[in-house]
């Protein structure tokens, strides 16, 4: 049974469309500029930040909180 979450923006969002879309506005300097994680900075790419931000919630609320100041307002 599905249940609608109205006051969850990121609702049906998922991660990878999350960083996928930061790094398409920010790119991956701007990102690491924002969010000082090393997998923004040394050799970013989709695969490896989705790895560590699954496996580090801190770092994955971060990233939420900037797209949600971006994107959702």
């Amino acid at each position: 049974m599905s249940q609608e979450q109205p006051n969850n923006p990121l609702h049906g969002v998922t991660l990878e469309g999350v960083v996928t879309r930061l790094q398409q506005h920010y790119g991956w300097s701007g990102l690491s500029q924002r969010i000082d994680i090393n997998c923004f900075k040394s050799d970013p790419s989709l695969k490896s930040s989705l790895k560590f931000l699954r496996r580090t919630p801190w770092a994955r609320d971060k990233v939420e909180q900037l797209y949600l100041q971006t994107f959702v307002r």
